[in-house]
């Protein structure tokens, strides 16, 4: 045989070595290190959005677009109808995701969001005699569209009222409210301001204003001068606004406006596209995954580790040696 083709066993004490091959000690670090990034992210996670922080720097812009093409419709009341008492109702059509404002010989008399069908409806109030009502349209850049078709109604106030009026008398006792804020927008959390006007009347006056989140505030005025009625709201959404004055006479006068509050409508409310509740569905779902995932690893490595351990400690208490006989 030839000799350099020999094999044979490497000489050895047969002893046998436990095993200590695991480096636990990088292992354990690696693990505290991955442990405090998910808590981390699960403080992040959990802790809502309240705004941006100290320093920071906001911007705002308006994207360009078309006004309104589509002009409202009216069509209750209808043309030459009277009325004995008001408020009356006005109702018609729109373009959805518009703001319909309603006008009383040229005199704004209220507004309110065009609904999801492509209708609106609010009440006003109307001026002694004839009056001519229109709607108009804007989009959330508040430009206006078309007016819509004219009717004209007569809101007889005593029957041996022959001659209507055709415009507004300051001097007349008729008790009006009037407001130049359509449409404001704040965030929640922040105070939203409706200047109020009163016109004619005899004081003093008690307002009340329902907010349209079943809140109500009572102002009273001993002049009719113009004030301002404040609000805070708590949730974002678009909310109608109903202002109703008495005067010292029992005169009634009557308002509606809309107002927006900004910031993703809650799913509940019917709008917003679910987007902030999809990504919070998301967020939970990695951490129930990844939390029993890094549990389950930490578990086996220190099952690793004590095996070892006990290993160590059954090998040392029996002095335990295997001999071998060497072959030629």
């Amino acid at each position: 045989m030839i000799q350099w083709l020999k094999l044979s066993h490497h000489s050895h004490s047969g002893r046998l070595r436990p095993h200590e091959h695991t480096s636990y000690g990088p292992l354990g670090v690696l693990l505290v290190a991955v442990g405090f990034i998910l808590s981390a992210y699960s403080v992040y996670a959990a802790t809502p959005y309240t705004g941006p922080e100290a320093g920071s720097v906001a911007l705002s812009g308006t994207v360009p677009a078309k006004p309104p093409t589509v002009a409202s419709t009216i069509s209750t009341p209808i043309n030459g109808q009277r009325f004995a008492e008001t408020p009356i109702t006005v109702s018609g059509t729109c373009t959805k995701g518009t703001l319909v404002e309603v006008f009383k010989n040229n005199i704004f008399a209220g507004s309110t969001p065009c609904d999801d069908n492509g209708k609106y409806s609010l009440q006003i109030d109307l001026l002694y005699g004839k009056n001519t009502l229109f709607s108009r349209v804007y989009d959330v850049l508040n430009q206006a569209g078309p007016d819509s078709n004219k009717v004209v109604v007569f809101y007889d106030a005593t029957l041996a009222q022959s001659d209507p009026f055709t415009s507004l008398n300051f001097n007349d006792t008729q008790l009006l409210l009037n407001t130049n804020a359509v449409y404001r927008g704040v965030f929640p959390g922040q105070e939203l301001t409706v200047p109020v006007e009163i016109l004619g009347g005899t004081a003093p006056f008690a307002i009340n204003t329902e907010w349209g989140d079943s809140k109500n505030d009572l102002y009273s005025r001993n002049t009719n001068n113009s004030f301002l009625a404040a609000h805070t709201y708590e949730k974002p959404g678009t909310y109608q606004i109903t202002l109703q004055s008495t005067d010292a006479e029992g005169r009634v006068a009557f308002l509606t406006v809309a107002a927006v509050v900004n910031g993703q409508t809650l799913a509940a409310a019917g709008s917003g596209d679910g987007s902030g509740a999809a990504a919070n569905s998301t967020v939970v779902a990695q951490l129930l995954t990844l939390w029993p995932l890094y549990t389950a690893l930490v578990g086996i490595v220190i099952s690793f580790w004590l095996g070892e351990r006990r290993e160590k400690r059954v090998l040392a208490s029996r002095g335990f040696l295997v001999h071998s006989q060497r072959t030629l």
